[in-house]
């Protein structure tokens, strides 16, 4: 079944919600109910014996570990294709002097990138702007094929595009574990009536950046 477009109503209930964070934020209790469950975000490298090989970055920011996952999956495959890779979270300011291309993801909150993407992207634009870089979406709302959704999704990169001459861009379906989230965004899961489920399609995830560079 696809998924209807993140309205307006979905999104005056969250804020709501964000409201009543800083409010509980604000009374002394809000880190209690905004901590996420620690999970790892590693850094992975995949490197080929020949030191000739074009050297990709994979950098990622994850609130709840599924873009971990995504992101690692991408490098393995193109590793696989004769790549060599190396998988970072955008939270430890991966060098972008020794790489060749970028490939960079995020998850969606509240309609957009995650702040520290969108961080990286700006203190890293004149870098990149000089490299191949393609970014990658993952998200649970605004998956169908309809043009609502497809609008709605090609939103989330707004704040990001402009600052870019020329990226790819793909978008991944997502996984909702509650066991992953705060409090909050378990409340706020519950609002906008989110199903416990892991969507993403592997086979699409690991065929996409190899095509890139076919």
């Amino acid at each position: 079944m696809k998924k209807q477009p993140f309205s307006r109503r979905d999104f005056l209930k969250v804020a709501g919600v964000t409201l009543g964070a800083s409010a509980l934020t604000c009374s002394g209790l809000g880190y209690a109910a905004t901590r996420t469950p620690e999970f790892e975000t590693p850094e992975l490298s995949y490197a080929k014996d020949n030191v000739m090989n074009n050297r990709i970055l994979v950098t990622y920011a994850t609130r709840a570990g599924s873009t971990v996952e995504v992101a690692a999956a991408i490098g393995e495959s193109l590793n696989k294709r004769g790549f060599a890779v190396d998988v970072k979270p955008v939270n430890e300011k991966p060098k972008l002097a020794n790489y060749q291309a970028v490939l960079m993801g995020s998850a969606v909150r509240m309609g957009s990138w995650l702040p520290e993407a969108v961080d990286f992207v700006k203190t890293n634009q004149q870098a990149l702007n000089k490299m191949p870089v393609a970014l990658f979406t993952v998200h649970l709302l605004n998956t169908g094929d309809d043009e609502a959704s497809r609008n709605t999704r090609t939103a989330y990169l707004d704040i990001v595009r402009p600052l870019l001459n020329q990226a790819e861009e793909v978008y991944f379906a997502g996984k909702m574990d509650f066991a992953r989230l705060s409090f909050l965004d378990k409340f706020i899961a519950g609002m906008v009536k989110a199903v416990e489920a892991d969507q993403r399609d592997w086979d699409k995830i690991r065929n996409w950046a190899p095509a890139i560079f076919a």
